[in-house]
C-alpha cells in the first residue's frame, strides 16, 4: 500500500469510527455497558467472518493458538481501547473524556521516539501541538473535573490513547521486523475480550430488537471493519501518523451529530475544529511533497 493510500484509507476509517454517537443516539433501551457489550459481540462476529474469508478458518485458528505473547498484548491493547471509552463516559463528561483522547498523538510519538528510535520531524511535532490544541478548544469550555468521580473517569479514560500508541507502535515494530507477524487476528481477541468483561455489567440485558438491530450494524460496521483497514494502514504509515489521523474522528463525530441529532456546533467547536484539519492538512501535504521524486 502507497503511503497516499493509506492516508486515504486512515480518513475513511475515522469516518466510520465516528458514527457511533449518532448511532447511539437511536437507541430506545440499551445502557452504556450493554452498548459496550452487544458492540464488542458483534464486532468480534464480523471480525471472524471477515478473518475466516481473508485467512481461511484453519490459518485463522492456528494463528490464535500460535501467535504468541505480542498477538495477544495487542488483542489486550483492542479491548481496553474498545471498553475504556465507555467506562469513562459513564464517570465523567463526554468532553473530559475527548480531551484525553486527543494526547494520543503525543503519547504515540514519544513512545515511538523512544521504543522505535524514530527521529520525528519538527512538522508532526508542529502538528501534534496545534491539533491537540484545536482539541482543546473545542472542548475545554465544558470539561470538569472538580469531583472525584469526574477525576477517576479522566484516569480511566488515559487508557485509550495510551492503548492506541501502544498498539500502534507495537504493529508497527511487528510489520517491519525481518518475518511481519499477522497482526489482524489481535482485533478479533481484544473484541472477544471486551465483550467478555463487559457482559456480567451489563446483565441483565434489556436491550429491545431495534436496540440490537442497530448494535449489531455498529459492531461491523463502526467496529470490525475499520479497525481491520486500519490495522493494514499502519503497516505503511508511521505510528504518530496514524494517531494524528485518529484525531479526524473527532471532527467526523461532530459533523454526524449535527446531521443526524441536530446538534449544532459552537463557535470553539468550529474553531478548533479548523485548528486540527490544518494541522493535519499541512503534516501530510508537506510530507507527500517530500516524498515526490525530482525530475
Amino acid at each position: 500500500m502507497t503511503h497516499r493510500r493509506a492516508v486515504f484509507v486512515m480518513v475513511l476509517v475515522t469516518l466510520l469510527w465516528s458514527t457511533a454517537g449518532v448511532v447511539t443516539r437511536q437507541l430506545d433501551q440499551a445502557l452504556s455497558f450493554e452498548v459496550t457489550f452487544w458492540r464488542s459481540l458483534f464486532n468480534a462476529a464480523g471480525l471472524l467472518a471477515i478473518l475466516t474469508w481473508l485467512r481461511g478458518p484453519r490459518v485463522l485458528a492456528d494463528r490464535l493458538r500460535n501467535g504468541g505473547r505480542l498477538l495477544w498484548f495487542s488483542g489486550l491493547c483492542w479491548a481496553v481501547m474498545f471498553t475504556a471509552f465507555m467506562v469513562a463516559i459513564t464517570m465523567t463528561t463526554v468532553a473530559n473524556v475527548l480531551v484525553v483522547m486527543a494526547t494520543a498523538p503525543l503519547f504515540t510519538a514519544l513512545l515511538s521516539r523512544f521504543v522505535l528510535h524514530h527521529r520525528l520531524p519538527a512538522r508532526t511535532w508542529a502538528a501534534i501541538v496545534v491539533a491537540g490544541a484545536g482539541i482543546a478548544w473545542m472542548y475545554g469550555a465544558d470539561i470538569s473535573g472538580a469531583g472525584g468521580r469526574h477525576v477517576l473517569g479522566t484516569m480511566i479514560a488515559l487508557g485509550v490513547p495510551a492503548s492506541a500508541a501502544i498498539n500502534w507502535t507495537l504493529i508497527q515494530h511487528v510489520s517491519r521486523g525481518d518475518e511481519p507477524a499477522d497482526m489482524l487476528p489481535a482485533v478479533l481477541i481484544g473484541a472477544l475480550l471486551s465483550a467478555a468483561v463487559t457482559l456480567p455489567i451489563a446483565w441483565p440485558l434489556q436491550a429491545s430488537v431495534s436496540d440490537v438491530a442497530w448494535l449489531a450494524a455498529l459492531g461491523v460496521g463502526q467496529l470490525a471493519i475499520p479497525c481491520v483497514m486500519a490495522v493494514t494502514a499502519a503497516r505503511t504509515l508511521a505510528a504518530p501518523e496514524v494517531a494524528l489521523l485518529s484525531l479526524l474522528e473527532v471532527l467526523f463525530g461532530v459533523a454526524w451529530a449535527w446531521a443526524g441529532a441536530g446538534e449544532k456546533p459552537s463557535v470553539a467547536v468550529l474553531g478548533g475544529g479548523a485548528l486540527v484539519l490544518a494541522a493535519l492538512a499541512a503534516n501530510e501535504v508537506v510530507a507527500l511533497t517530500r516524498r515526490r521524486p525530482a525530475f
